[in-house]
């Protein structure tokens, strides 16, 4: 069964990790140490390549681009301006441009352009030579200089973005500094500016109170790329039902986390320092029947399976200790359909959630090429 993967920092790895994402996997897990900046978990780790996704049937993945500012009181953040931020998020954009280029990956920024890919991958019986779709979006909103250069970044290909990852940035609160700070300034001419463009608003990352006012402010289509369910898991990273709901009502799609701290029952406490998992659980403890419970709760707060979906943060989550017990490499996605078949879903809903919801969304929110004319 195909998959669209709703979250995947592919670029983060390869550019702060020095992680060739055309290499077959056991050969990145298997490579001498490359260059590490900004921190990061083993190659051992490592969950994904473009050859593995092409193994699992992952036609497209929403591809991130991720630079923050490091600011006082907060342990997060890789750059001391935004200029730098911005420097670096260019510099992942044009990682995913030199893919494409080379016939590894297709970057899909029209619906026209989605929606051919999705059928060729459809129509394929062997996808070990095609090109992997990948969707641009920007998490954290600090390499956008001031709101107007968000025209720039449109130009550029990018699609989707959040306005906070870990801590404050330029726009709003974000997870870690709790769930009551709000919105900063900048962010309604951004979210504005936005809006006029036809940009996708990503809610995840993002303290309740900024998206509450953003969603006033936004009246475009939004989604939670990589957001679980606070109801099934404690947590200010997951989010309560009403901004589920507020995303439900939009028409948008949830992508389910396949970070464990996202999972674990017990919960976390996300304003200190956040520990390894394994630190407080067995890694057997947390399990793709417990992940299926956040898909699960967004379909029944739903009324319909058409709005859940994989959202893995794939090896932004910590790699292999940090996803699910059964989880080794993205292959292993395709277990989530037999959760959901023994947990009597349909076929139709299994695909609504393995791609179809954002299939639909992303043919449904991409600018069309007459938009771009």
């Amino acid at each position: 069964m195909l998959i669209i993967d709703g979250d995947y920092p592919m670029a983060v790895g390869a550019l702060h990790w020095d992680r060739d994402h055309t290499w077959e996997l056991g050969r990145i897990r298997t490579a001498e140490p490359g260059v590490v900046k900004n921190g990061s978990w083993p190659d051992a780790y490592a969950m994904a390549s473009l050859p593995e996704m092409r193994k699992a049937q992952i036609a497209a993945a929403l591809v991130k681009v991720v630079s923050c500012v490091k600011r006082p009181g907060h342990p997060h953040g890789e750059y001391r301006t935004q200029n730098l931020a911005y420097a670096s998020s260019m510099g992942q954009l044009a990682y995913y441009r030199l893919l494409e280029s080379q016939g590894e990956a297709a970057v899909l920024g029209t619906r026209e352009a989605f929606s051919a890919h999705m059928d060729a991958w459809s129509s394929a019986a062997d996808h070990a030579d095609m090109p992997v779709g990948l969707v641009i979006g920007m998490e954290g909103a600090d390499a956008i200089v001031w709101p107007e250069q968000v025209q720039e970044w449109w130009e550029s290909g990018l699609r989707v973005i959040s306005l906070s990852h870990y801590g404050v940035s330029a726009y709003s609160h974000g997870t870690a500094t709790g769930t009551d700070g709000g919105l900063l300034p900048p962010a309604k001419q951004l979210l504005l500016e936005m809006d006029r463009l036809g940009m996708i608003l990503d809610v995840s990352h993002t303290s309740d109170a900024s998206v509450r006012e953003e969603l006033e402010i936004f009246e475009g289509p939004a989604l939670a790329s990589h957001q679980n369910c606070r109801a099934v898991t404690p947590g200010e990273r997951q989010q309560p039902d009403d901004i589920l709901k507020a995303v439900i009502e939009r028409g948008g799609v949830i992508g389910s986390s396949m970070d464990t701290w996202m999972i674990y029952k017990g919960g976390l406490d996300w304003s200190g320092h956040i520990p390894s998992p394994w630190e407080v659980f067995p890694r057997e403890s947390v399990t793709l029947e417990d992940y299926v419970d956040h898909i699960d709760y967004v379909c029944q707060l739903a009324g319909t399976s058409e709005h859940a979906a994989i959202g893995g943060d794939t090896d932004g989550q910590g790699g292999v200790p940090e996803a699910p017990y059964e989880i080794d490499t993205v292959a292993d996605y395709q277990k989530v359909a037999d959760v959901l078949s023994r947990r009597g879903y349909k076929t139709w809903d299994v695909e609504n959630v393995m791609y179809r919801n954002w299939q639909r969304f992303f043919e449904a929110w991409l600018p069309s090429e007459a938009d771009l004319a």
